[in-house]
């Protein structure tokens, strides 16, 4: 049977294959320590962990679930966007839980991209910006994001271009890889920009409160409703990665297009887990400055084995990675990654996978136990 030729236009997923070749070597009984992925390590709470096992036995807890979610998730997360950003969402109309927000980039490029038409995608950026569009057979048009411009667009540059066929610019801010932020005043240019090109704006924003005293969202700009979706996760926030929860935030007529979609490719989240997404969304302070507290200790220790490498980094970069340039003269940095897995057993994730401009950088994920992040420096 002949597959479909939109196939031709992706390959597995890099994490899909690579993390296939270090299950490989580990068993073989080889000691890799994987600070390539930024799997959560650590547990939920227990008051998620409590109010998802008495929710197993409420009535009707294993039928299908509303396609909107339950009204009191969707309440949990208008309440949790107005405490953090002070950003005020209607829980009727402007939200709709999501399967991870990994799903919601598809159900927004099915919704608002036809074939032909272009999106931009940042260069770093989440390689799955690239992929889905291409599965929905868009056109991925790449703009630049660099060190020396702080890893924010430029947009006069990109206003130069000939945007008539762009219909869908990605974000991400804090940046996913690097870790940079951004200002109200850049988030206030993209709105901007965007309004005047008839573009709709996505920000990707999964990881705002990991190391981040700062947290912002686009939805907070003025204006940005009319033009701008933001899409958020509980995996990074909560230590929730497996659960597969998320959201989508927006103005009503375009959550009623990305619903479309949605429901017709699933049937609900499980009751339980959306009883436990409310619960991780009530958490108080503590749990944030525990969160913090861990991270911290952890990316003090991965700025030493940088510093072993010979890499140089910002110290001031949020989010649970360290983006690393590596020493002038290592010309590939997926060759640089190879050689300290076979010969250190230590898997770091090469820069190039989220586009050309990450060639010469590493990123280190902190979802590593700090022994075994001094272990990894010991073998250095």
């Amino acid at each position: 049977m002949k597959i479909a030729d939109r196939l031709n236009t992706v390959e597995e997923y890099y994490f899909s294959k690579k993390l296939r070749e270090v299950r490989g070597l580990m068993a073989e009984g080889r000691p890799v320590i994987n600070m390539g992925i930024g799997s959560p390590d650590l547990a939920p709470s227990q008051e998620v962990l409590s109010a998802v096992t008495e929710a197993i036995a409420h009535d009707g807890a294993h039928q299908y679930q509303s396609y909107q979610g339950l009204p009191e998730l969707r309440e949990a997360f208008v309440a949790f966007y107005r405490n953090k950003f002070n950003v005020t969402i209607n829980p009727q109309t402007e939200v709709l839980p999501l399967m991870g927000s990994k799903e919601g980039i598809m159900h927004i490029s099915m919704a608002f991209l036809n074939k032909g038409d272009e999106a931009l995608i940042p260069n770093p950026g989440y390689p799955t910006y690239t992929s889905v569009t291409k599965l929905v057979e868009a056109v991925p048009r790449y703009y630049d994001l660099k060190e020396d411009n702080g890893w924010f667009p430029d947009v006069k540059a990109l206003e130069a271009q000939d945007l008539s066929r762009v219909k869908v610019m990605w974000t991400s801010y804090p940046h996913m890889p690097t870790g940079a932020t951004a200002t109200v005043a850049q988030l206030e240019e993209l709105v901007s920009f965007a309004k005047r090109n008839d573009i709709l704006l996505v920000n990707d924003n999964p990881y705002s409160f990991v190391l981040n005293d700062h947290p912002i969202s686009i939805l907070g700009i003025d204006g940005a409703m009319d033009v701008a979706l933001e899409l958020n996760s509980l995996s990074k926030t909560f230590n929730m990665a497996g659960w597969r929860v998320g959201m989508v935030l927006g103005n009503a007529q375009h959550i009623d297009a990305i619903l479309k979609v949605k429901s017709n490719m699933d049937s609900g989240m499980f009751y339980g887990i959306q009883k436990g997404a409310i619960a991780a969304l009530n958490s108080d302070d503590a749990w944030f400055k525990e969160l913090s507290r861990v991270y911290n200790k952890r990316r003090e220790l991965i700025f030493k084995l940088a510093d072993k490498l010979n890499c140089v980094y910002d110290r001031t970069a949020v989010g649970m990675f360290v983006w690393a340039k590596l020493p002038e003269g290592i010309i590939s940095a997926e060759n640089f990654i190879d050689e300290v897995l076979y010969d250190k057993n230590i898997f770091i994730t090469p820069g190039t996978i989220f586009g050309s401009n990450g060639e010469g950088y590493i990123r280190f994920s902190l979802c590593v136990k700090a022994d075994q992040i001094k272990e990894a420096i010991d073998r250095f």
